[in-house]
C-alpha cells in the first residue's frame, strides 16, 4: 500500500522496509502492519491533538513529571513549543509503559520504539500467524473465561505493582492470542501515586473486564477485586504474589456524596466512550 506520510521518515531511515496494511483506525491512532527485515511488526500512528477523540485527557496527565522546567512552563502556558511537547510527552508515555510492564511480567506487546509519533511494536498473533483478535471479537467458554480474567487481574496487580493503572481497560483494548489475553493501548497509562484519579480509574478498568468475562462466566460478575485490590495497595501490602479472593466487605461510614457524583458522571463518560468504540469496531469491520 502507500507509504503514509507519517510513516515515510522511518523508511527513509531505514527502521522500516515496507507498509503492509493499515490493521485499525481508533480514536487516537492508527495501525498499520509494517516489514522491518525479516520481522513483520506494528506501527501506531498517533492522531494529532485536534483530531484525536479520546476524553479526558487532563486527567490522565495528572502526575506526569517534566523534568526541563523549561518545558514544563511552556506546556502550563500552553505554547505552540508547550503543545508540541505535551504531545511528545502523551506518545513517548506509551513506549515508557510498555518498557516498564513488560519488566513487570505484564503480557504487553514489544516495544521496539517510539520515533516522531509512530510506535513501533510487536505484532501479537495467533498460531495461524494472523493478527490476533480483540477480546471483544471471541466467544470464550466459561472455563477458558474464568481462567483469562484470572490472568487479567494478575496483570493488573503487576501493573499497579510497578506504579501504573492502565487507565482505558476495556474488552476493546485487550488482544487474544494462544497464551491468553494481552493489554494494549497504554498512553493514557497513569501514575498510581501521583495521580488523584488513579483510584477510581483501576476500579473502571478491573469492573470492566468483571462485567465483559462475566458474559461468559456469571459468577465473576459478584466479584469485588478492584475494591479489594486497592484496599490492600493503601495498605503498603500489595505484592505479586497476593492472594486476592474477590470479596470485599464495604465499611460502614456515610457515603462521600460528592465522590458518589464524580463516579456516575465518569461511569456516563465512560459508557459514551465504550459506545463510540462499538461503532468504530462495526465500522472496522
Amino acid at each position: 500500500m502507500k507509504i503514509p506520510k507519517r510513516i515515510q521518515p522511518l523508511v527513509e531511515d531505514g527502521l522500516i522496509d515496507d507498509v503492509i496494511s493499515q490493521l485499525m483506525s481508533g480514536k487516537e491512532a492508527t495501525v498499520y502492519v509494517v516489514r522491518c527485515g525479516s520481522d513483520i511488526r506494528c506501527a501506531k500512528v498517533y492522531k494529532d491533538a485536534g483530531k484525536r477523540s479520546f476524553k479526558q485527557a487532563v486527567q490522565y496527565r495528572e502526575g506526569r513529571k517534566v523534568r526541563n522546567s523549561r518545558r514544563a512552563r511552556a506546556m502550563e502556558k500552553g505554547s505552540k513549543f508547550g503543545r508540541d511537547e505535551q504531545e511528545s510527552l502523551w506518545h513517548n508515555a506509551e513506549v515508557d509503559a510498555l518498557y516498564k510492564l513488560a519488566q513487570a511480567g505484564v503480557r504487553v506487546p514489544t516495544p521496539y520504539g517510539c520515533f516522531d509519533g509512530v510506535l513501533l511494536m510487536e505484532l501479537v498473533t495467533d498460531d495461524s500467524g494472523e493478527v490476533a483478535p480483540r477480546l471483544n471479537d471471541v466467544v470464550l467458554s466459561p472455563e477458558q473465561a474464568r481462567e483469562d480474567h484470572a490472568q487479567i487481574i494478575k496483570d493488573v496487580v503487576r501493573m499497579l505493582c510497578a506504579g501504573l493503572v492502565h487507565g482505558d481497560l476495556s474488552e476493546f483494548n485487550v488482544l487474544v492470542d494462544s497464551h491468553g489475553p494481552v493489554i494494549i493501548d497504554l498512553p493514557q497509562a497513569v501514575d498510581a501515586v501521583a495521580n488523584n484519579h488513579a483510584e477510581w480509574m483501576l476500579e473502571r478498568d478491573v469492573n470492566n473486564m468483571r462485567d465483559y468475562y462475566g458474559t461468559f462466566a456469571p459468577e465473576l460478575l459478584e466479584t469485588k477485586y478492584a475494591k479489594e485490590i486497592w484496599s490492600i495497595y493503601e495498605a503498603g501490602k500489595l505484592t505479586t504474589e497476593t492472594v486476592l479472593t474477590g470479596h470485599f466487605d464495604e465499611p460502614e461510614e456515610e457515603a462521600d456524596v460528592d465522590s458518589v457524583l464524580v463516579e456516575i458522571e465518569a461511569a456516563f463518560e465512560e459508557e459514551q466512550d465504550r459506545l463510540d468504540r462499538i461503532a468504530s469496531a462495526n465500522d472496522d469491520d
